[in-house]
């Protein structure tokens, strides 16, 4: 089944994508969830239309992300976390913690766009998390964690 999205899905696509995905998941989870629709030759003709209007902003958007991206490439982070005699962590770094180092650095930034290098990070050290400014711009930032 072919579908257009309507909105970003996790490890499927981006808005605007067209997708083949399976019959069920398409009309029975997407489409009801209001995330697609369908893309019947209809469909398909007003999104062509839609992505030519809105080729132009686009281009203003990713450039304002390669702009942030440039800034974010220099930012190097520290994270405190409580921490054992033997240097692990109680409990882990997650990427709300990130957002907020962040935001004292003066970066607004989304922690569902931020994904971390490792599923859990459970010892002081240095990590990257890749931020994920925009469809085609994302950048890696290093971040330090250290004992409170």
């Amino acid at each position: 089944m072919e579908i257009i999205l309507l909105q970003d899905v996790n490890k499927l696509g981006q808005k605007d994508d067209i997708v083949n995905v399976k019959n069920g998941y398409g009309s029975n989870y997407l489409i009801p969830k209001g995330l697609a629709i369908a893309a019947t030759p209809s469909a398909k003709k007003m999104h062509a239309e839609n992505m030519k209007q809105r080729a132009h902003k686009e281009e203003k958007i990713k450039a304002a992300a390669q702009e942030l991206a440039t800034r974010l490439a220099d930012v190097r982070l520290v994270v405190g976390a409580k921490t054992s005699s033997t240097g692990k962590i109680f409990g882990s770094v997650n990427t709300i913690q990130i957002a907020e180092a962040l935001k004292e650095k003066g970066f607004d930034i989304d922690r569902k766009s931020i994904v971390l290098s490792e599923e859990q990070i459970k010892e002081v050290g240095t990590y990257k998390a890749r931020v994920k400014l925009h469809r085609d711009v994302k950048v890696d930032v290093e971040f330090e964690i250290i004992a409170e």
